[in-house]
């Protein structure tokens, strides 16, 4: 099956969607824990001077990172200038320094967005770490107050996590790592690389004929099992992961986790999730295919259903309202962005 080519056209479609919702604030779901009548009292933006819209502070953060990730693919992308000057909105050096000291201003938002929104915080920094534009440059500069607090945080975190956590949603461990390791990898932090590598392999290595049969939940957008294989293929010698992943996966789940899901309503603001568990099994499937040798039983399955899956969920984006339009470009952008 021929994949979704990743075109202008494409991209156009993509970047109308958090150039809209990034300044619209409304509905919001903040997560803020609130320590009193004046904190609970606040909008969106006053929490958050720059990552208030797109629902949630997490799906804002992607959707800053899915546009200047289309503004590097696509130098003509028609629009370019409304996006930059959205962009130039965001990335003060003062509305960072505010963003970063949310983080430990309130009983509880030390925890604020532990893992996911870290994660994505860490992928935004690291594209434009490696924008070689003056753009990217200015923006990048402009976004550290706030990449520094959260590499604070999520290195005072890891060595207490004693358990991975395993959800197909927002909090699962493994997906964080990814991303925190890739952004270690690339700005060249060998030791927070060093102890990711280690931590993986204290909740993975042992891991074996994973139940990934009964994935997914009723709202996933990850695959937990899948999601744990594309970490193992980061942080383990090529020869040790395909030993690793020969006994991670049996028949029964490698059939479960090659079946589209089933999304039943899409205006449902959490069965449509499910669109997005297409797009982070397309993602992993082709990354894990990669570091699997050329006559391996399922690196072509994994290669052609990964295509199947964006194929199938692509053109749904827009099916669904806001409930899918806020997030879902970002995944599908960073599935199509793996060769």
């Amino acid at each position: 099956m021929a994949q979704t080519k990743f075109t202008l056209p494409v991209a156009v479609q993509f970047s109308r969607l958090p150039l809209h919702c990034i300044n619209t604030e409304f509905p919001n779901k903040t997560s803020h824990l609130a320590d009193s009548i004046a904190d609970a009292r606040l909008l969106p933006s006053e929490l958050h001077p720059v990552f208030y819209g797109c629902l949630d502070w997490h799906s804002s953060v992607h959707g800053h990172w899915m546009l200047v990730r289309l503004l590097k693919l696509f130098p003509d992308l028609p629009g370019r200038d409304s996006i930059i000057k959205v962009l130039n909105n965001s990335f003060q050096k003062e509305k960072m320094e505010q963003e970063a000291a949310y983080f430990g201003k309130y009983t509880a938002s030390k925890n604020f967005e532990r893992t996911y929104g870290w994660a994505w915080l860490l992928k935004l920094d690291e594209e434009l770490y490696t924008w070689h534009d003056p753009l990217g440059k200015k923006w990048h500069e402009a976004l550290q107050p706030l990449t520094r607090k959260i590499e604070s945080l999520w290195k005072d975190y890891l060595p207490k996590q004693t358990y991975p956590n395993r959800t197909g949603v927002h909090p699962n461990t493994a997906f964080g790592l990814c991303f925190a390791y890739d952004w270690a990898t690339t700005i060249g932090d060998e030791a927070f690389a060093k102890e990711i590598k280690e931590k993986a392999k204290y909740f993975y290595l042992s891991n074996k004929s994973i139940p990934a049969y009964l994935e997914p939940d009723g709202s996933d957008f990850f695959s937990p099992s899948l999601l744990a294989a594309d970490l193992m293929q980061r942080v383990l010698p090529p020869a040790q992961f395909v030993n690793w992943f020969n006994q991670y996966y049996d028949s029964k789940s490698i059939k479960r986790i090659c079946e589209i899901p089933t999304v039943s309503d899409r205006s449902d603001y959490q069965i449509v999730h499910l669109d997005g568990l297409s797009f982070s099994r397309a993602w992993c499937m082709k990354s894990i295919a990669h570091a699997l040798p050329a006559n391996h039983q399922y690196r072509k399955l994994f290669e052609q259903t990964g295509g199947k899956f964006l194929n199938y969920s692509l053109p749904k984006i827009f099916d669904g309202g806001y409930g899918g339009e806020h997030w879902l470009a970002s995944s599908a952008v960073y599935a199509l962005s793996i060769k």
